[in-house]
């Protein structure tokens, strides 16, 4: 059991408090550390790693992972750094995205090692009277003292009493876990604050410490990394899509993801040129949810496309049984456009090319021929008539 502080706060924004971690730690026991994930969304990304990463190296010294899935809480969702109240996400949704999370965070930690706790299983069976109990262990004018509601408070923008029950629910859970530490995102710090204040509202005398670590930014290099952004990369992307996300990102923001999401030497990156960095820093994380085959095939295909300005390798054919297709019907058909209003609106920013040339009319096609669709610069599919229906795909 490795009980050496500097290794446990090791790549940490705040600790919370140092002072008692390191009197724990004179115990020498296997310390309980809680992670939480809200499953809004079904994809996990690359903002996450950066926690989980730091749970499998806690892990390796032996200590224990709760992995939380707030399949109950995501029914609120985390107000944390929104401006607006979140828009409400059904059961429904809650189910699948929860179905993925396992796998995805299997890529990471030792899921031998992981306990996978989910909210709903105390929360849903806690009545009334114990939900009106939780209430009172904080204050409106301790919410108001977040950032952000106190700015949208000030904005004279709505906050619902939903959001406020937010913050407590995460806190309640520490307090049935009752975890040695938890850890989060810096963005988490009120939450993760109120939970050490609600567990001793609850009497508790072992109280969580807090690590929390830096936020990674987006593909944007604004915002966090956020599906509700549009600005990630997921875990679940292809190796391909993950790479070329990844190459497609400012060289500011390459030197920020090489320092939170590698180990490697800052100065040796920068002695590089910045290209050629960029290629090593999309084939090193590639590589590490892909394999190094993988990464090598990202990388050929990556410069097929991007710099020989060729197709790329293994292209899904998708079969059409139509004859003649409206573009914007196609392209929905093929799963390459959610709606066929957001097929239109790419038509007409220019977003798709049928082999290589841009089109900018909602036409219908005549299919006598095969044809590569081009979605923005990374999704490829080649278009062939099939009378089959054996071999429809769509």
């Amino acid at each position: 059991m490795n009980t050496k502080l500097e290794d446990i706060i090791y790549g940490a924004t705040d600790v919370i408090s140092i002072v008692e971690l390191g009197k724990r730690l004179t115990c020498k026991k296997q310390l309980i550390i809680k992670f939480g994930v809200d499953p809004t969304a079904p994809d996990l990304h690359l903002g996450h790693t950066v926690i989980l990463n730091k749970l499998r190296h806690l892990q390796t010294l032996g200590h224990k992972v709760l992995f939380l899935i707030g399949d109950f809480t995501a029914l609120i969702g985390d107000p944390s750094g929104r401006s607006t109240t979140r828009p409400v996400i059904t059961k429904q949704e809650i189910k699948n995205n929860v179905q993925t999370y396992v796998n995805q965070v299997s890529k990471i930690l030792d899921i031998t090692k992981t306990e996978i706790v989910y909210n709903s299983s105390w929360f849903n069976k806690m009545s009334i009277n114990e939900i009106l109990n939780l209430t009172t262990k904080s204050t409106v004018a301790q919410m108001l003292t977040r950032k952000d509601f106190d700015k949208r408070y000030k904005e004279n923008r709505s906050i619902s009493i939903r959001e406020f029950l937010y913050p407590l629910l995460q806190a309640y859970d520490s307090v049935i876990l009752q975890p040695d530490i938890e850890i989060g995102g810096h963005d988490q710090k009120f939450n993760l604050i109120l939970g050490r204040e609600v567990q001793k509202n609850y009497g508790m005398k072992n109280i969580q410490i807090i690590i929390t670590m830096p936020i990674l930014e987006g593909m944007d290099g604004v915002r966090k990394m956020s599906k509700s952004y549009n600005n990630y990369i997921a875990l679940n992307d292809t190796c391909t899509t993950m790479f070329g996300k990844i190459m497609s990102i400012s060289d500011e923001l390459m030197y920020k993801y090489y320092k939170i999401l590698t180990n490697i030497n800052i100065s040796v990156v920068k002695q590089m040129h910045p290209k050629e960095a960029k290629c090593n820093l999309a084939h090193f994380i590639v590589k590490q949810y892909y394999g190094n085959d993988n990464a090598c095939e990202a990388k050929q295909s990556f410069n097929k496309v991007f710099i020989k300005k060729e197709f790329p390798n293994n292209l899904i054919t998708q079969y059409i049984t139509f004859n003649e297709i409206q573009l914007s019907k196609l392209l929905v058909l093929s799963k390459m456009c959610s709606s066929k209003k957001e097929a239109q609106r790419l038509i007409q920013q220019g977003g798709i090319k049928i082999n290589s040339q841009k089109v900018m009319i909602d036409y219908v096609i005549n299919l006598k021929e095969d044809f590569i669709l081009q979605v923005g610069k990374r999704r490829f599919q080649r278009i062939r008539l099939n009378n089959d229906d054996n071999h429809k795909k769509t």
